[in-house]
């Protein structure tokens, strides 16, 4: 089974690579780039300057941006982006930049489309997203493309990657006897770490307090955890940066050139060459982290309290810019600056680790530990959410609070499998996902295009 899903994870490598990045160049030249054009008016917009409490949605444009960050600015920025740098080396992170800056755009279309085709709920309140852009503005011929994203995304959205990472940095840094880090029991042939199921537990127990309360509780939560945990995690990388400061230069110039020869790329072939799975490796771990074009962020802001779908698009498009251009080059910088990369056999969570450590002795594994501690969990928050408005619109609302308690047991098992398995399903998921999404995004951008020319001339811009 395990060989089986890693198969199937290569082969939709390429796809999602194609779809992904000629889409968001697709948006971004069909845009004429209006959306980076007015970048300072999207910052205004999630300053509340255009707030109205009254507009339909159920939160604010921060606290939707605040949500959509809370799953993006995740485990995906700590371990997606160490398993991107031990796998393809420096060069990764150049794909990653390339994927975040057609993504922003893509997000611009396709998070402007769920607030300008919102529908209802079976309780009668308003949703976005791409199944139901899909169900109200195309034929009934599409809808099976709708419940593709929604069946894809309770799976892609389960807590399994971010509940494994958090664990096992717990494990790392907060175990210091090698006995209890090993101890474990069978559980029908399977070996069960326990120290990690006691804290997938403990972290069940936590999420719960938060998910039941639905999206409000956890707008909120967001809109107050994701500050916070940028912040921290900032300006620990920047104090590793500082004390490395003569190797950035050099770094950020490798970064570039090795992107297009690969000198340090360990995975497999794909596009014909070790360069094509250089690239694939860079777009699966920007996509996974930022999820751009994957239709996550559209769920989020078509809740936004707002009438005006250009301005949750302009909100939408600040989170690529913040995931990966900024927390992803941040978190890779600190990583090759250290050196570790090169030294160490280890890969994902471990790896960060091991290079906070490198850099600021044992009080820089514990920042880190704070960091992935709020990245993780403000992450379990929010793909919640995502996964329970998926299953309510196939099975409707008073069934879809069922999906929470699921969604909650999955915490501990993502605590104690293997992070492969993990990666390669959730790859899996997402590059389904992207398939509804974007093709929607095509076929109704004119609209976008339309309703910006409006709103622009409309606001004096």
């Amino acid at each position: 089974m395990t060989d089986l899903i890693e198969s199937a994870a290569r082969g939709v490598a390429a796809p999602e690579l194609i779809i992904l990045i000629s889409g968001g160049i697709f948006f971004l030249f069909y845009s004429g780039f209006v959306q980076y054009r007015y970048f300072g008016h999207a910052i205004n917009i999630l300053r509340g300057k255009y707030d109205d409490p009254n507009a339909p949605g159920q939160i604010s444009a921060y606290e939707a941006l605040s949500t959509a960050l809370a799953s993006t600015v995740g485990m995906g920025n700590i371990g997606g982006v160490a398993t991107a740098i031990s796998i393809g080396g420096p060069g990764a992170l150049f794909w990653m930049w390339v994927t975040a800056f057609v993504g922003m755009s893509t997000n611009f279309f396709t998070s402007a489309l769920s607030v300008m085709y919102r529908g209802k709920d079976s309780a009668g309140n308003i949703q976005g997203g791409p199944m139901y852009v899909i169900r109200e503005k195309l034929n009934r011929n599409w809808m099976p493309l709708a419940y593709l994203f929604c069946v894809c995304c309770m799976v892609g959205c389960l807590p399994i990657f971010q509940a494994n990472q958090l664990t096992q940095i717990i494990v790392d840094v907060g175990i210091d006897d090698a006995e209890i880090k090993a101890m474990s029991f069978l559980i029908g042939g399977y070996e069960v770490n326990t120290p990690k199921l006691i804290i997938g537990l403990l972290l069940t127990i936590i999420s719960g307090i938060v998910i039941i309360g639905g999206i409000q509780r956890i707008g909120s939560w967001a809109g107050k955890m994701v500050p916070l945990m940028i912040v921290i995690y900032f300006f620990s990388v920047l104090a590793i940066i500082v004390l490395n400061i003569e190797a950035v230069p050099g770094y950020l110039w490798m970064v570039i050139t090795d992107a297009f020869s690969a000198q340090h790329y360990h995975g497999n072939p794909a596009l014909g060459g070790i360069v094509g799975g250089l690239i694939v490796t860079g777009v699966q771990r920007a996509s996974f982290s930022n999820e751009a074009g994957i239709g996550t962020a559209p769920l989020a802001l078509g809740a936004s309290k707002s009438t005006e779908p250009i301005r949750e698009g302009l909100v939408s498009m600040l989170s690529p810019a913040i995931d990966t251009l900024l927390v992803c080059t941040l978190t890779a910088l600190a990583i090759l600056v250290t050196g570790i990369w090169k030294t160490s056999d280890l890969s994902g969570v471990s790896l960060t680790t091991a290079a906070f450590e490198e850099s600021l002795g044992t009080g820089g594994k514990y920042l880190l530990l704070i960091s992935a501690f709020f990245f993780a969990i403000t992450s379990l928050f929010s793909y919640s959410y995502y996964g329970n408005k998926s299953i309510s619109f196939i099975v409707g609302v008073k069934s879809g609070k069922w999906y929470d308690y699921f969604y909650l047991s999955t915490i501990v098992i993502g605590s104690v499998v293997s992070m492969q398995v993990v990666t390669n399903i959730i790859d899996i998921a997402y590059a389904l996902m992207a398939v509804p999404t974007m093709l929607s995004g095509f076929i109704l951008a004119p609209k976008v295009m339309q309703a910006a020319k409006e709103y622009f001339q409309r606001m004096g811009l």
